[in-house]
């Protein structure tokens, strides 16, 4: 390396260092030496979804028990270590720092307890995610076979991968969650936060672009559509300005209803009862009741036309 090159690098690595932090604290200039291993954590759940669609992808023809035991041993191994890295973000997390949350004092014994609760809890899941399958070819014409529906909807890839995080959060698991999460989104263009809680039969049609926020709650055989945003008005704050952590601020849906697509609902005290069909495009900040049919008012639109002498003219439409 010419000399001139070697102290710029020499330089750069000087000032690089001067801006990281590398304690245990959760600090926003931390290395992420402390931190669960995102790839770990990704390649684990992609084995959960194998198990949860044996033969989605490509293996070898065995008896299902013994492809389960291999699976769900390479889970836990993947798991289990950044179990241990997770769990101290109970109390080393900003937010929980700021609560003065305890610490756990055996973190090993923990992280087992965890893995395994969470390994037992699999065949609930999967329960779940046959039914989600059935809303999925029952809720869409173009369906063809189930089949179709378990290989090429990402709405069953989103929910199955939500269904999976959302137990790790049920479990008091930080972080690993949101990367499961998060990898679903970029894969997927689903976004669903693991803390909402979705009920059985639960259909996402088309997908792109659906939001779905932490503290939403949504109940059995709910249909939505692309674009669709389950949000928060606002963030409240507390009185030193700091977001207030896990209050409800998010929608609830009951059961059977139809959300259409571009539909924006917002707000932690908006009920849509159940049995109700919202239309595309709405924007909606209050409870509607069961039953109910909601749709956006028509503005219409303006054709305006040239005459002979090129003077523009206007029709309401």
């Amino acid at each position: 390396m010419h000399t001139n090159s070697a102290a710029s690098v020499k330089k750069t690595a000087a000032a690089l260092t001067g801006l990281y932090s590398t304690g245990h604290e959760d600090r926003p200039e931390n290395v992420l030496w402390n931190y669960p291993a995102a790839g770990r954590v990704v390649e684990a759940l992609k084995i959960l979804i194998h198990v949860m669609f044996p033969g989605m992808y490509p293996s070898k023809e065995e008896e299902l028990e013994i492809y389960f035991e291999k699976q769900l041993k390479a889970v836990s191994v993947l798991l289990l270590q950044e179990l241990e890295r997770g769990i101290p973000f109970r109390w080393q997390s900003e937010s929980a720092r700021r609560a003065g949350l305890p610490a756990v004092a055996d973190i090993a014994a923990e992280a087992q307890r965890i893995l395994d609760e969470f390994i037992a809890r699999l065949p609930a899941v999967r329960e779940r995610l046959i039914d989600d399958v059935k809303a999925a070819y029952n809720g869409d014409p173009a369906a063809m076979s189930y089949a179709e529906v378990k290989l090429a909807y990402p709405g069953v890839l989103a929910i199955t991968s939500h269904r999976i995080a959302h137990e790790l959060y049920r479990l008091d698991v930080p972080i690993i969650p949101r990367i499961m999460n998060e990898w679903t989104h970029a894969k997927a263009g689903i976004d669903i936060h693991p803390g909402a809680t979705i009920g059985g039969g639960f259909f996402i049609d088309h997908g792109t672009g659906v939001v779905i926020g932490e503290t939403a709650r949504i109940g059995q055989g709910v249909k939505i559509y692309q674009g669709v945003t389950l949000g928060a008005k606002s963030f409240p704050l507390d009185e030193h300005g700091n977001p207030i952590k896990h209050i409800q601020r998010h929608p609830t849906v009951e059961d059977n209803v139809i959300i259409y697509a571009n539909t924006t609902v917002l707000g932690g005290k908006t009920v849509i009862g159940h049995h109700s069909v919202i239309g595309g495009n709405v924007f909606l900040m209050d409870s509607v009741p069961p039953h109910s049919f909601v749709t956006k008012t028509e503005a219409g639109v303006i054709v305006r036309t040239k005459d002979s002498a090129g003077l523009l003219g206007g029709l309401g439409i």
